[in-house]
């Protein structure tokens, strides 16, 4: 069965055009998971009401972009304009419906108009931005109630411990390394690694073990193997982002040789180095083996071997973050990372993040 979400969104400016802001509220079965909002400069009261339209949208996307959305918001302009009752003239506008468009299938988001007062909560939110000029995109979780039921559900969740591979030799040198050519094998240090973190790991009694197929992560699964007498499962969906022709590279020989290339890359997770993937494609990828693992391992206990973009990008989906949140993620060689997703309704949770206590 389909999910189904509510979604009230409001935006303001002071001195229209002004200072600016945006706050939107998630809501699914008549419970908060989400409120979003941020500060935007100097903009109108309608482009900062698409912006948190757009926001709220973007993020419940991300947590399934099957779902059926209501919107409501106390703007007239925009519910007929997304509606498809009133012409778009401004083309700022247009750009800003086709962004609000885009960020969930059209056809499954439905909107309703309502009174100022019955969107107070979007407003409060709004407000919040522009009094404190911050949010940066961050998105401010309230799942406590609803986690902390599902925490004492008799329902068993699908716990998934991601594991970075071991060091190789581009590792202490900071070098890119994705799905290239190179396709590196585990240092000594690496194969070290790889031995500690299979026996901590083997002490949580997995069910599964997935793999990406590279080298360096198929070293580390066969101590894990060895560990506890399992199968390893391989799967593509777990490879590392592709850093085209940067791989190999270091991040200083990138900076020299593709200045303009590496500053796009490092501001924005949709930018793909030349011939390569972005970590938004990234994300999409992982979100989808997230989800095929719980459709196929319901309840169990399933330790994945991958890299370091595709446990970031795990991590950033599961909080809901903004997706160049992964820039501030760091995930070790060899560190567990784990995570629990409740089959039954696909509630997602973080555990435990790039933790190495068994590596000293």
């Amino acid at each position: 069965m389909a999910r189904h979400f509510l979604l009230t969104a409001d935006g303001g400016s002071r001195g229209n055009p002004g200072p600016a802001g945006y706050g939107a509220v998630v809501a699914e079965n008549q419970i908060i998971i989400a409120e979003l909002y941020d500060f935007i400069g100097i903009a109108t009261n309608n482009v900062a009401e698409y912006k948190g339209l757009i926001a709220g949208l973007s993020a419940i996307n991300a947590i399934d972009a099957t779902a059926t959305i209501e919107v409501r918001m106390d703007s007239k302009l925009i519910v007929e304009q997304m509606s498809g009752r009133w012409k778009i003239k401004h083309a700022n506008m247009r750009s800003l419906a086709a962004d609000a468009r885009n960020a969930h299938a059209p056809a499954l988001v439905t909107y309703t108009w309502i009174p100022r007062d019955e969107n107070s909560h979007a407003d409060r939110l709004a407000n919040k931005a522009l009094d404190k000029e911050t949010g940066g995109g961050e998105v401010v979780l309230t799942q406590k109630n609803y986690l902390t039921e599902r925490l004492l559900s008799k329902e068993i969740s699908t716990t998934i411990f991601l594991i970075r591979h071991g060091e190789t030799p581009l590792t202490p040198l900071k070098k890119f390394s994705g799905d290239g050519p190179l396709n590196p094998q585990l240092t000594q240090q690496g194969l070290l690694q790889a031995e500690l973190v299979a026996a901590a790991v083997a002490d949580f009694k997995p069910d599964v073990i997935i793999s990406s197929p590279l080298n360096r992560t198929k070293q580390t699964a066969d101590a894990l193997a060895r560990a506890t007498g399992l199968p390893v499962i391989y799967d593509d969906a777990w490879i590392e982002c592709s850093f085209g022709i940067w791989d190999g590279m270091s991040i200083d020989e990138v900076k020299e040789r593709y200045p303009a290339d590496y500053y796009s890359w490092i501001c924005s997770s949709a930018f793909a180095p030349p011939e390569g993937e972005s970590y938004v494609a990234v994300a999409l990828r992982i979100d989808a083996a997230l989800e095929q693992i719980v459709a196929m391992y319901p309840g169990e206990r399933v330790a994945v071997i991958s890299h370091n973009g595709c446990i970031k990008s795990a991590v950033a989906l599961v909080i809901g973050g903004h997706s160049d949140s992964i820039f501030h993620i760091d995930i070790a060689p060899c560190s567990i990372t784990t995570l629990s997703i409740w089959p039954s309704d696909g509630l997602r949770a973080v555990r435990g993040v790039n933790e190495q206590a068994h590596l000293r």
